[in-house]
């Protein structure tokens, strides 16, 4: 049976590469990428997919409650992705607001559009909802955060993708919406917007600017490499059960020192520097206020029920990813200057 499946923040850098893997993997399934093109939303990350016949972009917000739901009306999704999010743990805390109104009310959006249409038949549906590690809050040297684990969000980041996920859970238990949450940690790869840790360092790197590491740089987090997170995003829709939770992980730690560390040394290797030049650009820098200490996930779930396991350890993914960006520096380039932002208007009006 055809599908028509709904990706949100399908320009998104973790959105970009599940567009990818489904448009390729699903050529009967009609996959359509609903992106309002923030400074997050980059379209050039699917130029090599941008003609496909089952592909469609719509540029769109899903904080406008009516042309979501004139969309659902039209083409008939019945299965929803839902990965669009402000998701910048910096931006929330200087505006919470938007963050709310994007995770929260948009959210709503999506699932007050997918209930109107799918009420009378939930069969063959599906809302899939893309969480974060981020909503358990915070663990001590020991532990992991399991589907069970408590909320405990610190920020208002994790505040709002709590929130809706407990939205998502209430559709499902109230309305009968069917639905699958997963929560991933970290995320890393090709194509991630420079703000984020990895390719904001490696850029600073390759132009000799500082390397800030909050506090003492012990911030401990479990990294994922972004295709193995893409895999299980399919794998969850294909076999998951609805109205369960699965936890992504990459089943291995960085204190955030470590990482830093060994991203320098792995750039000085590339680069052919002398050992020790990129580890001289690292200054530690005030903390950020409710600053997690450790984040680690046990994804043994997916991993016992589904069969998913990461395809690449962290030093392998984080050496694919760095000759990815020293290969596309014209991408990095085109998109700190902001010129990214034109390609929308270049290619599609």
């Amino acid at each position: 049976m055809d599908k028509n499946i709904l990706i949100t923040g399908g320009a998104g850098f973790i959105g970009s590469h599940v567009v990818r893997l489904f448009v390729n993997k699903y050529p009967n399934q009609n996959i359509y990428n609903l992106d309002s093109l923030t400074y997050a939303g980059n379209l050039e990350n699917l130029k090599d997919i941008e003609n496909k016949e089952n592909y469609t972009f719509i540029r769109e917000d899903i904080n406008d409650t009516q042309k979501i739901s004139d969309l659902f009306k039209k083409y008939k999704f019945d299965t929803v992705i839902h990965l669009a999010a402000e998701s910048h743990v910096d931006r929330s805390i200087s505006d919470p607001v938007s963050f709310v109104r994007t995770n929260v009310m948009g959210t709503m959006n999506l699932l007050n559009a997918a209930l109107e249409i799918w009420k009378e038949d939930f069969s063959h549906k599906m809302f899939y909802h893309i969480s974060t590690d981020e909503v358990y809050g915070t663990l001590g040297e020991t532990g992991l955060f399991t589907e069970t684990t408590s909320y405990d969000p610190n920020s208002p980041y994790s505040a709002s993708k709590a929130s809706s996920d407990h939205f998502v859970r209430a559709y499902g238990e109230t309305y009968g919406l069917p639905f699958i949450i997963s929560n991933c940690s970290n995320n890393y790869g090709q194509n991630q917007f420079p703000e984020k840790l990895i390719p904001l360092f490696i850029n600073n790197i390759l132009n000799k600017k500082s390397l800030p590491v909050y506090g003492d740089g012990n911030y401990t987090r479990d990294w994922l490499y972004v295709i193995d997170h893409a895999l299980a995003v399919d794998l969850i829709l294909e076999k998951g059960k609805v109205k369960e939770t699965y936890n992504i992980g990459g089943f291995n730690e960085w204190k955030n020192i470590n990482l830093v560390k060994l991203l320098c040394q792995q750039m000085d290797e590339k680069l052919e520097n002398p050992v020790g030049t990129s580890e001289e650009l690292i200054t530690y820098v005030k903390d950020r206020p409710g600053h997690d200490l450790r984040y680690a996930i046990d994804a043994s779930k997916i991993n016992k029920e589904l069969g998913w396991k990461p395809t690449v350890t962290f030093e392998e993914g984080l050496s694919i990813t760095i000759d990815w960006y020293l290969e596309n520096k014209g991408w990095m380039k085109k998109v700190t200057s902001g010129e990214y932002q034109n390609y929308y208007e270049e290619q599609y009006k």
